[in-house]
């Protein structure tokens, strides 16, 4: 590892040529030792010695970048590939300011097909994993996504019930008698035939209606040959609802090919890429994302946007369209075909339906500037209102609420939510478990909390403009109490909300104010404290209620003798809940793994002599 050590040795002649014209990763750090910026090189002496153009240059990225660095290190490694997975592995552990990360402007929701399961179902989330799922999306809107889950539940009756209430089943649910789902529970329906449903939804899911529509002409007929009659009615409403919906879907190609389309718009130091999914000639999905300011030129971020993007498990089209040629351009083909497993083309358009598709990513890549425009000029005149209602020493971007939730003092937590100019910040949601307070007193774990929570906090940036505590003057003067101690009182404003049993509804009290303030029922102001109280409320009640179920379970389970973590753990993983375990029979309770038979009738009478089951 070669080291440049101040700001003034940084990126000299000397240090250039001690770097080698090898494969590898560069890293510059500020003067606290945190990552700014971390990249692959070819070349890692070539690559480095680009950067010295830009030393010194305020209008460039790069430049205000090196203006920060005062370390370069650089790590040697044998490929290019390995260079690759080593910055992806820097980037997600150090998430360096500089460097492309693509953070989606929405929550999206994708449809979520669970191959890896027997009997596989298809569910909305909003969360990907590698779990073995197939993941379709994400869909820019709720609605659409919503329709399109109804419209495969109508054509394809998978089944909708979660894996354990499969097991428990002794007899076909609702569903089944609507006509919405064939009951593999009960082995109404074959594996095979099952299966064959599940690989036409995913058709329909990839966009590719056409080929499902033959196959389903192919299945319609064989059917009426075989004088199944009544299955054969099932394909033909299939086809005609196919067929509707091809005729709503719009070409955005002259071909059929399968496509990712990338847009790229930049506003100063801030790029905007917005990525279009074009299946079967049919754009039928759109992700976006605002990169505020990543470092290097246009080449070389669209290229980490391309390596970041497909790294996660993303389906790799055969074609990717791009708005101009990326960095290093071989290298990403290579990589993104060996990945695909076949050749992968980066084309970047210059005319015809390619080129108008590339301008219409573009143009919604320009959209996301607009929208952040609109949503920041919004948010401006709302803050200035909060400032205004609540006679605030500033106009607050950064807002934070605290909630306690106990039963009579018994698993105390305490949360903290934080919104940013409106909206959650949900990177900087905190859970706390009260370790001081014994009993049931809020103000004092109120006190526990916040003194916890910012004595953590050493950047003063990441302080809150305004803390929002659950409560009247009570709760107000306990919060204040703990920002004096920690000298915050005079950074950080403080107000509390509370509803009162009469018909005024919330009340906001304020430090130095004896009486209330009440604001119109809907009045923005008041309905976005509101809404920022009641996130922290449901977060703590979520919180709470995970950490009673998880005491329940150690209770009823740990107190047993003989059943320490791995039998615990076999238990619940073979039978699938510990109302399962509870309803086994002894024999069932035999077949777990470490179960003996007299094991195995301690438990049963264990479970059901417990008055915690009862």
């Amino acid at each position: 590892m070669t080291i440049a050590k101040t700001t003034s040795a940084i990126l000299t002649k000397d240090f250039l040529q001690s770097v080698p014209n090898n494969p590898g990763v560069y890293v510059f750090k500020n003067s606290k030792g945190i990552v700014l910026y971390a990249g692959k090189a070819r070349d890692l002496r070539k690559r480095l010695a680009s950067y010295v153009k830009q030393i010194g240059n305020p209008h460039s990225k790069t430049g205000v970048m090196l203006s920060h660095a005062v370390k370069v290190e650089t790590i040697i490694t044998s490929t290019e590939n390995e260079a690759l997975l080593l910055e992806s592995s820097l980037i997600k552990k150090h998430r360096p300011k500089y460097n492309v990360i693509l953070r989606d402007d929405k929550n999206y929701p994708y449809i979520k097909v669970t191959i890896s399961e027997k009997w596989p179902r298809v569910q909305m989330t909003r969360r990907r994993s590698r779990d073995g799922s197939r993941y379709f999306g994400p869909y820019s809107s709720s609605s659409a996504m919503w329709e399109t889950l109804n419209f495969l539940n109508r054509l394809f009756p998978m089944r909708r019930c979660k894996g354990r209430d499969l097991k428990k089943r002794n007899r076909p649910c609702l569903n089944h008698q609507m006509g919405r789902c064939l009951a593999p529970c009960m082995e109404l329906i074959g594996h095979h035939e099952y299966m064959e449903m599940v690989r036409h939804v995913i058709l329909a899911l990839e966009g590719r209606n056409r080929k499902l529509l033959v196959k389903s002409k192919s299945e319609m007929a064989k059917a009426s040959k075989s004088l199944r009659y009544e299955d054969a009615a099932k394909y033909r409403d299939r086809i005609n609802a196919i067929e509707k919906t091809l005729e709503k879907q719009v070409i955005a190609a002259g071909n059929f090919n399968d496509q990712d389309v990338f847009g790229f718009a930049q506003k100063g130091y801030s790029v905007a890429i917005a990525v279009l999914f074009v299946r079967e000639g049919i754009i039928n999905g759109r992700q976006s994302f605002f990169l505020p300011e990543p470092a290097g030129s246009n080449e070389e971020i669209i290229a980490s946007v391309i390596e970041r993007f497909y790294e996660n498990d993303q389906p790799i089209p055969p074609e990717i369209l791009l708005p101009f040629e990326p960095d290093d351009k071989g290298f990403l083909t290579q990589w993104l075909t060996a990945t695909r497993g076949s050749h992968v083309y980066l084309r970047v358009p210059k005319r015809g339906n390619r080129l108008k598709i590339i301008e219409m990513a573009n143009h919604n890549a320009e959209q996301l500037f607009t929208e952040k425009e609109k949503k920041e000029k919004s948010w401006d005149g709302l803050s200035a209102k909060i400032q205004e209602n609540f006679h605030l020493r500033t106009k607050p971007q950064r807002m934070e609420c605290i909630d306690i939730s106990n039963i009579g003092g018994k698993q105390a937590v305490g949360v903290i939510v934080s919104f940013e100019s409106g909206e959650k910040d949900k990177k900087n949601f905190r859970r706390y478990t009260i370790r001081t307070v014994q009993g049931a007193n809020d103000y004092a774990m109120m006190q526990e909390v916040l003194e916890r929570h910012f004595s953590k906090i050493s950047d003063t940036k990441q302080l809150p403009d305004l803390l929002i505590v659950d409560g009247g003057k009570g709760q107000l003067s306990a919060a204040n109490f703990i920002l004096e101690k920690l000298n915050l009182h005079e950074r950080i404003d403080l107000i509390g909300i509370a509803k009162e049993k009469s018909d005024e509804g919330e009340k906001i009290f304020i430090r130095g104010r004896k009486n209330p303030i009440l604001l119109a029922r809907h009045s923005p102001v008041l309905l976005i404290i509101m809404k920022i109280r009641d996130e922290t409320h449901r977060f703590g009640i979520t919180f709470h209620r995970n950490l009673r179920a998880k005491d329940h379970l150690r209770s009823e389970l740990d107190s047993i003798p003989g059943v320490g973590p791995s039998r615990k753990k076999n238990l619940l993983t073979t039978l699938g809940s510990l109302e399962d375990v509870k309803s086994a029979s002894t024999e069932k309770l035999a077949s777990v793994q470490g179960i003996s038979q007299a094991l195995a009738g301690i438990i049963f009478t264990h479970l059901r002599k417990n008055p915690e089951t009862s």
